[in-house]
């Protein structure tokens, strides 16, 4: 059975397609997950997926999720007409320029807002008894975000117990939308600053692969002329510059390793990439039909994903 740690990169509202993804992946038993990482929507994914295992097993996290992303749609009247309006403008401000607020001079209510959902789904006594003395065989759980003022990344890490529903807000502090989030003493804003999704760190749980769920895709067919077009397009070069990075860092130890041979072992790295044509706005896009869309087409990439694994 083949070990493996699963990075899930962010990416708001997109990253419905993670849940997808992971709810196929954990319902597979020819592999077992030894870590999970995770930053922004990825680092939700993440943390349902890791606290369903450990809770209820593949099943329960495979629910969680599905919940989660139901439970994040926009379906009463007032969230739907949020929803239409906060994607419009963000499609408008690509059009024109548009004046830009600051979320400190108006309640914090995105905040509380993402908070109470996620413990909706996630008991905050039982993850902190979750990270109390983990028998070694615990699959290892990483958050990244970074420091807002020391500019310093962070992956929150279950190990040291520093996993809480707070520092998953602190991942998903998207600034403008969100404000910075104070953990442990430090502010912290969205971990597509930093590590998107944390990788190099996963190597630390012995896995013989790693997989990555990427949200933003490498290549586009044409260029990008309109100013939409060229915003869609620096969003996801950038939400990209730091998984390159990680992985580099992973093939770069693997040619070490096939030249040194025995008993050193390369660590696999493979991709499930969100293939559907979309714009940043969307990001935002909580409507249920679009959620369970993407959510959907993870579990369909995943299985084929599953299908072409060699034997």
């Amino acid at each position: 059975m083949r070990t493996v740690a699963i990075a899930c990169q962010g990416g708001g509202s997109h990253t419905a397609f993670t849940g997808g993804v992971l709810q196929r992946l954990l319902a597979d038993d020819d592999h077992r997950v030894v870590a999970l990482s995770g930053t922004s929507g990825g680092a939700v994914c993440a943390l349902l997926a890791w606290y369903g295992l450990l809770t209820g097993g593949a099943v329960e996290a495979g629910r969680l999720l599905e919940r989660f992303w139901e439970a994040n749609a926009a379906t009463t009247l007032s969230g739907k007409l949020a929803n239409a309006w906060l994607v419009g403008l963000a499609r408008l401000e690509g059009r024109v320029s548009l004046p830009t607020v600051s979320p400190y001079l108006y309640p914090d209510v995105a905040g509380p807002a993402f908070t109470d959902l996620l413990t909706d789904h996630v008991d905050v006594d039982r993850l902190a008894r979750l990270q109390e003395s983990p028998p070694e065989d615990q699959p290892l759980l990483l958050v990244g975000a970074v420091d807002v003022l020391s500019g310093d990344f962070r992956a929150f890490s279950s190990r040291r117990g520093e996993i809480t529903v707070n520092a998953v807000l602190a991942s998903a502090a998207v600034p403008l939308l969100f404000r910075a989030v104070e953990e442990r003493g430090r502010l912290y804003w969205d971990g597509l600053f930093s590590q998107n999704p944390p990788v190099r760190e996963l190597p630390d749980a012995g896995p013989e692969e790693i997989w990555v769920v990427r949200i933003n895709p490498r290549a586009r067919a044409t260029e990008p002329r309109s100013v939409g077009d060229i915003a869609d397009r620096r969003n996801e070069l950038a939400g990209n510059l730091s998984l390159g990075q990680e992985l580099y860092g992973i093939r770069k130890v693997n040619d070490w390793v096939d030249r040194l041979g025995p008993p050193y072992r390369r660590i696999e790295v493979r991709e499930i990439t969100l293939d559907l044509d979309l714009d940043l706005p969307s990001k935002l896009d909580r409507s249920p039909a679009f959620l369970r869309r993407l959510f959907d087409a993870g579990r369909e990439q995943a299985d084929a994903f599953l299908a072409g694994l060699p034997g």
